[in-house]
């Protein structure tokens, strides 16, 4: 089990509050960095200063941290064309030195679309398009001369398809969800990586064993991961109070969450890994309180299963 420091910006965090969180990771001895891709805080309260655009943080933290591999949990289809998302995730690949992973998806809040002028159309086209780009996205990181496709939404004549990633055939592809049908289908075929967000155990598991059916129809397989929203305390009152801070309440955070003394959390991530969980993305909220990473790197990593 490998964990992974997922943040979400989008709450309110400059560039320089996540490289503090990046650079603590690094330090610690996590496997990731990554983020959210929001444009806007999602829920009531103080926006802060406001989001940050995912892949100019991730390019500045490629060139300020050296190791820690860094990605986001999710970047919506609906940003970005998916050439110009081709060409921007392969140039943090090579600014990082091959370290970049590319969390995709559907993209599902509709008030930052209206926010910033970004068209959201209907769910099933929503996934059309996102077929589609993954489909043209790592066939640009891929091909070897010129790349062209013809889609209902897209079209891609005679690209040179470049700059290539660092990464050799491509960056790994992350796809999120719990959808039944579409999802486990788009994971067995373009997906590295299959993470199911903030769902207890029992749904975790029903999620995982309907991708392992699919890759297995196509003959191939797929690490398998989990983000859980995480609080830990050296005591019940370290709980408490951590949970305070990001708005938890501390008994239904244990139930829906990772939360609880560092005993209590690995008891937990022990369940996910005999789901068949590889990788765990631990959301952090209270991006100042760098001793909380201190307290898990201490007492939580060295005791994986």
């Amino acid at each position: 089990m490998k964990l992974r420091i997922f943040t979400e910006p989008q709450q309110g965090a400059t560039y320089d509050d996540l490289l503090s969180v990046a650079q603590a990771s690094e330090r610690l001895g996590f496997d990731a960095f990554f983020r959210s891709d929001h444009y806007q805080r999602i829920g009531a309260g103080d926006p802060g200063p406001g989001s940050t655009d995912a892949w100019i943080t991730l390019a500045g933290l490629a060139r300020e941290t050296s190791t820690i591999r860094l990605g986001t949990l999710v970047s919506p289809a609906t940003f970005r064309l998916p050439g110009p998302l081709a060409i921007s995730v392969a140039q943090v690949d090579q600014m990082s030195g091959g370290r970049v992973e590319l969390g995709f998806g559907t993209g599902w809040y509709d008030t930052e679309h209206s926010a910033y002028g970004i068209p959201f159309p209907p769910v099933k086209e929503r996934f059309a398009r996102f077929e589609e780009q993954l489909e043209i996205v790592t066939g640009l990181w891929t091909a070897e001369k010129t790349y062209s496709f013809e889609g209902s939404y897209y079209r891609l004549a005679d690209s040179p398809a470049l700059p290539k990633p660092a990464q050799r055939p491509r960056p790994p592809v992350i796809i999120g969800g719990t959808g039944p049908k579409r999802t486990p289908r788009l994971v067995a075929t373009y997906a590295d990586e299959f993470n199911v967000p903030f769902r207890r155990p029992a749904e975790t598991g029903e999620a995982f064993d309907r991708v392992r059916q699919a890759c297995e129809a196509a003959g191939r397989g797929v690490i398998l991961s989990a983000a859980q929203t995480t609080v830990v305390g050296a005591d019940r009152a370290e709980v408490e109070r951590r949970c305070a801070a990001i708005g938890e309440d501390p008994d239904a955070l244990r139930e829906s969450g990772l939360a609880g003394t560092p005993a209590e959390v690995l008891e937990k991530i022990g369940t996910f890994a005999e789901l068949g969980a590889e990788r765990l993305y631990l959301q952090i909220l209270d991006l100042q309180d760098l001793e909380h990473l201190e307290l898990i790197a201490a007492e939580v990593l060295p005791h994986l299963p």
